[in-house]
């Protein structure tokens, strides 16, 4: 079941460019790799032709902190079929520290160097002439360690028991991390803090109270296509075709670890099978690039199911909160403590950290908040991006906390939020005003679909039936840059240049249908190339979220460019005023007269030749002001806002513990939704994805060494474990900025999913789960420590 709910005229937000009557944005327009998809035709990278390549196979760490006495290669080089066995301290003897990557700190050796931070860190490196020789071999490989003592959890980190690293040096890769310093003699890589007002007299006057600690487990993405780089010379060109989100990041890395100028490395890729934030930043790229060069020879590098499991994680969140209301119900203070297990590398975490960090209060007017977000080392696989982006952990920690305020007020959870909610031109916690997040609306739709204001049968016996809601908000990623090259040829067919990676999230699909809005195309005659930093421009990244406002604003604007450009044209092969010209479905046509010139026909009278193309190109980026050091506040911290809301109804069964959802009904403002079924598959997909971490996902470690690595182990949710019921609502709050009105919607849902499935809980047998996920055996025993009656 989906819904629409506009809430404003989008024309009414938009440039006088875009007031006509839609001719492709806000059409259901089929999935562009839909088919393909579905008869198993879509090539992905591993099915990319390459040059001959040797395979790679990895000797992982055993051991989640010790130093590396030695290392014996000899029974796996005896092995027929090997080529080479490569170790860390190799690649340091030929690159120095540049080997070190990361886009916030140098932190990531390719292969360990001097000592393992954690097990199955990659160790050495054997290259054979098939994946079976190479990975036989490298379990050959035989490595001698010293034990140090490990990290296991974030208090031990803070603690200082021992430090994962001695030293860091920042990466100064982006524009917002490039007030990172270096740091030693710590686990804590990085410290945000949000402060305004004074929380703690606030919270002492508080009329109601909540306080709790919650922890939200590292968990695996666990996308249907495994990561895998192939990398080989061309001339003098290293070339890797690899599966990455973050192209343009990839070759950046690369060429500074192998101090090359950017054009001569060429980064290519696919369409991914998922991603979720798997596949981005220093995956498997460096490594590949560092042995294809300094062997000169091709290499292809696959991971197996288990090795994707520890390649990163989203992190494991420890958050000790607490939020007080006045006596008239109103949100008067909120505070956390909020520390981000980022493992053994920092990768984006710090990012993370601070992104999170700034709505850990959540939607809320409240004036007195402090928020403290650290990113901590640990002796664990490295954590990074995960859809999300680290909001959904603190958004189960405020949400949860929240219900309990209006519990223990004895008010409704929904009317309680609504009268809390911030609204259109409020500025948040962090000092940036909202526009164009309609978090009221979205929490009437999801509240209304499951029936919040009806009475609800409550089964006797066995079964408890319980509702919740929750509601979530999440900055875009700010700043960034995004750029579109656009070829329109001389049959009035387009090709479009961009380094947005299509990974499910239809982006193939909805930039097409942008040019054709503009320039009276049909959608499907605008073909789009695949990522490569030869080809297509430079973009930040395809993650969190942007792609549709950040890609989709340089999408537009060339496709402006390429429009006026026509117009100038046709204006002078015509001796036609340009103001009396317009571009219309079908070519350009004389305001005065109705006559229309094909766009075939006018390239063709402009270059005298059939085959030609007519290019531009146009650059999108946004701006930000950095955050206060004392306050963490900002009056623009982020180009836009998403928000999003679920509703949940469910079935606790008293005897076993296990939940049955029987409704889900999920709201999210996209702005305008350039194609609506992809909207509609955007919302249900994260809620779902979110289901799974409410309930199932869970990286289960034991003194470092992951316990259920495998899919046969680790837990997801299958069909037989989806809601009987799904409602996706599209909410449509036009963005004045965006392109036809439009932001991204692909975390918005996800976001809220956890602490509304426990605030039904809560509301089934009335107990409160302040950990994930909400297993059966966990259910069960919070009722048993609480003292329901089973």
């Amino acid at each position: 079941m989906t819904e629409l709910l506009n809430k404003g005229s989008a024309s009414a937000a938009a440039s006088p460019a875009e007031t006509a009557v839609p001719f492709s944005v806000g059409k259901r327009e089929p999935r562009r790799d839909g088919e393909a998809k579905v008869r198993g035709t879509l090539s992905y990278v591993a099915d990319l032709p390459v040059p001959a390549a040797a395979a790679v196979g990895i000797t992982h760490s055993t051991r989640p902190h010790a130093r590396i006495v030695g290392i014996d290669a000899a029974a796996a080089l005896a092995v027929a079929g090997v080529e080479a066995v490569v170790t860390g301290a190799d690649l340091h003897a030929a690159l120095g520290d540049r080997m070190y990557t990361g886009p916030a700190f140098n932190d990531q050796p390719p292969l360990a160097v001097d000592k393992v931070r954690y097990v199955g860190e990659p160790v050495a490196a054997v290259v054979a002439v098939d994946v079976a020789t190479a990975r036989a071999a490298a379990d050959l490989v035989v490595v001698d360690y010293a034990e140090l003592r490990p990290v296991h959890d974030v208090q031990s980190a803070i603690d200082g028991v021992a430090y994962v690293h001695d030293e860091l040096r920042p990466s100064a890769v982006f524009g917002d991390l490039a007030h990172l310093a270096g740091v030693s003699g710590t686990n804590v890589n990085y410290e945000y803090n949000l402060i305004d007002g004074d929380v703690e007299t606030a919270m002492a006057g508080a009329a109601t109270t909540a306080q709790a600690e919650f922890w939200a487990p590292p968990t695996h993405h666990v996308p249907i296509e495994l990561p895998c780089t192939n990398a080989w010379i061309e001339g003098e060109t290293l070339v890797l075709l690899t599966t990455t989100q973050t192209p343009s990041y990839c070759r950046q890395a690369v060429a500074d670890m192998l101090d090359l100028p950017l054009n001569r490395v060429r980064v290519r890729t696919g369409p991914l099978g998922g991603s979720f934030g798997a596949k981005m930043y220093d995956r498997l790229e460096p490594l590949a690039a560092a042995l294809a060069w300094t062997l000169r020879r091709a290499v292809r590098i696959r991971t197996s199911r288990e090795e994707a499991f520890v390649l990163t994680s989203r992190h494991g969140v420890q958050v000790i909160s607490s939020m007080g209301a006045d006596a008239d119900g109103n949100i008067v203070a909120s505070r956390a403590d909020v520390r981000y297990e980022t493992g053994a590398f920092a990768d984006v975490g710090p990012r993370i950290t601070a992104k999170s960090g700034m709505v850990a209060a959540g939607p809320y007017r409240v004036h007195d908040v402090h928020m403290r977000s650290r990113c901590i080392y640990t002796n664990k696989p490295s954590a990074g991006p995960f859809r999300g982006f680290g909001v959904p952990q603190v958004t189960w920690s405020h949400e949860s906390l929240v219900d309990e305020l209006a519990r223990s007020r004895g008010e409704d959870p929904a009317a309680f939020r609504r009268r809390n909610l911030l609204r259109e031109g409020d500025v948040a916690p962090v000092g940036t005003p909202m526009h164009s997040a309609d978090f009221v609306g979205c929490l009437d739709a999801v509240t209304a679909a499951i029936g919040w204001d009806r009475p609800l049968e409550r089964p006797g016996g066995r079964f408890a039936r319980g509702r919740g809601v929750a509601v979530g908000v999440k900055a875009v990623l700010t700043p960034t840059i995004s750029n579109a090259v656009l070829q329109l040829n001389q049959d009035g067919s387009a090709t479009l240049l961009i380094s947005t990676v299509d990974m499910g999230q239809g982006s193939d699909t909805i930039m097409p249908q942008i040019v054709a809005e503009v320039l009276g195309l049909p959608a499907e005659s605008v073909r789009v190339v695949n990522a490569d930093t030869d080809v297509t421009p430079y973009d930040t990244i395809t993650a969190g979220s942007r792609s549709t406002y950040h890609t989709g604003n340089a999408v537009r604007l060339v496709a402006e460019k390429m429009r006026d450009r026509l117009l100038e044209l046709a204006a002078a092969q015509t001796s036609t005023g340009r103001n009396r010209l317009s571009l219309v479905p079908g070519g350009v046509q004389n305001d005065r007269t109705g006559a229309t010139i094909p766009i075939a026909d006018v390239l063709h009278r402009h270059f005298g030749a059939r085959g030609t193309t007519l290019t531009e190109q146009a650059n999108f980026g946004t701006a930000w002001e950095p955050y206060d050091k004392g306050t963490g506040r900002s009056e623009k911290v982020t180009e836009h806002w998403f928000a999003g809301a679920v509703a949940v109804q469910l079935l606790v069964d008293r005897a076993t513990g296990r939940l049955t959802v029987e409704h889900l009904a999920s709201a999210g403002d996209v702005g305008r939704a350039i194609n609506p079924t992809m909207v509609e598959q955007q919302l249900s997909g994260a809620a779902i994805m979110g289901l799974g971490h409410a309930m199932f996902d869970e990286m289960v470690f034991d003194q470092g060494q992951l316990v259920n690595g495998t899919l046969l182990d680790y837990q997801l949710p299958s069909v037989r474990d989806m809601p009987h019921e799904i409602t996706s609502i599209i909410v449509e709050s036009p963005h004045r900025t965006g392109p036809f009105g439009a932001k991204g919607v692909g975390e918005t849902t996800l976001i809220p999913v956890a602490p509304a499935v426990a605030n039904a809980v809560r509301d089934a047998v009335g107990v409160r789960i302040t950990r994930l996920p909400l297993t059966p055996e966990r259910v069960l025993d919070a009722m048993t420590e609480a003292g329901v009656d089973l």
